[in-house]
């Protein structure tokens, strides 16, 4: 289980989506980048997490699961 939580996780996909902040939350630094420099993979790929962290399916730099709301 992970020590990230959905919450921030969510409002930052959302908000700053694009600029990939949310993985850089959990730890993906990497591709925290790549999503930078290619504005979310032109908001496809801020789509597809954003539907991920909905569904509970979003992991952090180890794989555990982002599941804690609060």
């Amino acid at each position: 289980m992970s020590e990230k939580r959905i919450l921030p996780a969510f409002l930052l996909c959302f908000f700053l989506g694009v600029l990939g902040v949310h993985r850089f939350y959990v730890g993906k630094v990497g591709t925290g980048v790549l999503q930078l420099l290619t504005l979310g993979g032109l908001g496809i790929w801020a789509l597809i997490d954003f539907i991920m962290i909905i569904v509970g399916a979003f992991t952090d730099k180890q794989g555990n699961k982002i599941t804690e709301w609060t």
